[in-house]
């Protein structure tokens, strides 16, 4: 698969070496219990339990919080739990959302359907992915690759950011887009395959 050159200068293609400064891309990393992480995650759900994004980002906190366990007589059963528990979420709600990921703080999954979460993906704090998203592998000899998103990544309904690409802080990411290049942050990426352009051309439309 080949890509057309983004338009925008700061863009990179992530196959070449030259990406964006790591530093931009910090993991996320959780400052609290699981608990505390799914009451926050509630709230910026609008504290509706019942949404479908709130209950999957729920049992994905779960899954990680259980490998964090030492004792493996009480993480086996607990095993058992979060597997049910995930495959409930990808069958009949459609969010694909291993507990691999790396999750930031208040991630918001909208809607439903069509959901699809790289194992390896980084996603960080107030990011929004919305339904028909996937975020996952570009080369099959390179199953690991898998995108990386900073904070407050705005992901549109049916986009698609596929490889080792990293999305920077406050970046929009059309509706139906194919990334396949690093967008730098607070830029707008478009189209198939996507292009950058200036946020003032796009954000009328909305992701």
């Amino acid at each position: 698969m080949t890509a057309t050159s983004a338009t925008h200068p700061a863009a990179q293609d992530s196959t070449s070496g030259a990406a964006l400064d790591a530093s931009a891309f910090p993991l996320p990393q959780p400052q609290l219990g699981l608990l505390s992480q799914i009451h926050e995650d509630w709230v910026a759900a609008g504290r509706d339990w019942t949404r479908p994004g709130f209950r999957a980002v729920a049992v994905h906190r779960f899954g990680a919080w259980r490998m964090t366990l030492r004792s493996k007589w009480l993480r086996a059963p607990l095993g058992i739990l979060y597997r049910a528990l995930f495959r409930r979420c990808r069958n009949v709600y459609g969010i694909e959302l291993p507990y691999s990921v790396r999750l930031g703080r208040r991630v918001i999954i909208e809607h439903q359907g069509a959901i699809v979460v790289h194992g390896d993906c980084v996603i960080g704090d107030d990011c929004i992915l919305r339904q028909g998203v996937t975020l996952g592998n570009r080369h099959l000899d390179r199953p690991r690759d898998a995108p990386r998103l900073g904070p407050r990544v705005n992901v549109g309904a049916g986009a698609k950011i596929l490889g080792a690409v990293a999305i920077g802080a406050d970046a929009t990411i059309g509706a139906n887009a194919v990334v396949l290049r690093d967008v730098p942050a607070g830029c707008v990426a478009v189209g198939i395959p996507a292009k950058l352009v200036a946020k003032t051309e796009s954000s009328e439309h909305g992701p």
